[in-house]
């Protein structure tokens, strides 16, 4: 058994790495991909998790195969082709850490994977199943993540979807607000940004929209980051904001995955199904997995930045809360 199974993109990040002798930028190789982050952080904090997905069968791809390995993740559902490259990303950060991403990624492996590549057997052997929007933005691998979502619904797993929006992989923003509307017919924990609920929504502050979207979509939690502003969920039953941990932050890439990872690791550790977990219960959740996004942005990269569950733990201790 998987404590999670996750599905979508698996690529590599160059980061920003300094100026070369001779003034030229540096980039360093990091492994990355949103859903692979989540099952990479799962399993470095100490639970068991699958990942499922598809690179191409160059130095990048066996490389990343290998990275998710080195973590514990079980990778028998990433799939290989000697067809399409693996996709990379190149990424720049701001003053403040903050990443923007430039994607190289035509007819790159991971939107290759087929429903027909797609191993049923780890959902069925996972608690919760991991998805995003990245994965959606092309065929066949759309077809293959909204019918291995709907597989997990139906299996009666916890869905947990996370947007994970990138615009410039889209068509236009009307294609990837409605595609991202329509995957939320398989969710039942819907994790976004600030910036992306404002997007689905189409400008609603932050209650009113994650009120909207719980009760039109029939959702369980929504979860929302806010930076450096902490973290909010809203149930049928509470409504509840937790502060952010304030660090040194040198990269943001990764920190949402991270927090998701470590929200899920959290709820999974109170054996409930996230509709029967109490107000106290989400809001150690939402603390716990501030600290381990907390942690991810003072390192570079995203899933090479994962902290251990007792790094996370003396962030807890000893980093003060705004």
């Amino acid at each position: 058994m998987y404590d999670i199974c996750a599905l979508g993109e698996l690529l590599i990040d160059f980061t920003p790495a300094g100026i070369s002798d001779e003034g030229r930028p540096l980039f360093e190789q990091n492994p990355g991909g949103g859903p692979a982050n989540v099952a990479a952080c799962i399993a470095r904090l100490g639970r068991s998790s699958a990942y499922i997905g598809k690179v191409g069968s160059d130095p990048f791809g066996r490389s990343l195969i290998s990275t998710l390995r080195s973590f514990g993740v079980e990778v028998k559902g990433v799939k290989t082709t000697g067809f399409y490259p693996t996709t990379l990303a190149f990424i720049t950060l701001d003053e403040n850490g903050e990443r923007s991403f430039n994607f190289f990624r035509n007819n790159t492996a991971d939107l290759r994977l087929t429903p027909g590549e797609v191993d049923m057997s780890l959902i069925d052997e996972a608690q919760v199943f991991c998805f995003g929007s990245v994965s959606m933005t092309g065929e066949p691998c759309c077809s293959a993540t909204l019918s291995a979502a709907e597989y997990a619904k139906n299996a009666d797993k916890v869905v947990c979807f996370d947007p994970n929006i990138r615009l410039a992989l889209w068509e236009n923003d009307l294609v990837a607000r409605d595609s991202c509307l329509r995957a939320l017919q398989y969710t039942d924990i819907l994790k976004l940004s600030l910036e992306e609920l404002s997007f689905l929504t189409q400008g609603m502050n932050l209650h009113d929209g994650a009120l909207t979207l719980l009760k039109r979509h029939n959702l369980d939690a929504v979860i929302v980051t806010r930076g450096e502003k902490g973290a909010y969920a809203l149930t049928l039953s509470y409504e509840i904001s937790v502060p952010a941990y304030q660090v040194k932050t040198i990269d943001t890439t990764g920190a949402g995955d991270a927090f998701l990872g470590g929200l899920l690791y959290r709820m999974l550790g109170f054996g409930k199904r996230p509709e029967k977990l109490s107000n106290a219960e989400m809001m150690l959740s939402l603390d716990f997995a501030s600290a381990v996004g907390a942690m991810v942005t003072v390192r570079r990269g995203a899933m090479t930045a994962l902290p251990t569950l007792d790094e996370v733990y003396e962030c807890m201790r000893k980093t003060v809360k705004e």
